[in-house]
């Protein structure tokens, strides 16, 4: 299969796994994730009208996808995040690259701008931590 068919495959996937939450509907999501081949950083955000709801991602079922849809490309630059936004019954995707000018080198706050891109101002709603969830002192 060439690179850019199992690319639009995995894509189509990748919404057909965010269109599958029993709980929000697939119509404003995003797909935010970091990928390389030694880690997998997916976060899911669904639009809540006037608030954005955080739903956790399901990192067994998001890992491989992501790294075959990584694995896909073609050449020698590598993306190093993935947005991936359902809207109007179609996705658009955005390809971050390392080198990227204006690129932050933190994490958090590329996140945060690709909110801001996708959203907004409107405030982001995140779960309670699970009870069994691993906690670190630092």
């Amino acid at each position: 299969m060439l690179a850019n068919q199992e690319t639009e495959r995995l894509l189509g996937r990748i919404g057909q796994m965010l269109a599958a939450d029993p709980f929000y509907p697939i119509e404003n999501t995003l797909l935010q994730a970091g990928v390389d081949p030694e880690m997998i950083s997916p976060s899911i955000y669904k639009d809540g009208g006037d608030y954005v709801m955080y739903r956790r991602p399901d990192l067994d079922r998001w890992s491989d996808v992501l790294l075959e849809l990584w694995h896909a490309q073609e050449g020698p630059a590598r993306w190093s995040e993935i947005e991936y936004f359902f809207r109007d019954g179609r996705f658009e995707v955005a390809y971050v690259y390392p080198d990227d000018p204006g690129r932050s080198e933190d994490m958090m706050e590329r996140r945060e701008q690709a909110l801001r891109r996708y959203y907004g101002d409107k405030p982001v709603r995140y779960p309670p931590w699970e009870d069994d969830a691993p906690s670190y002192t630092l």
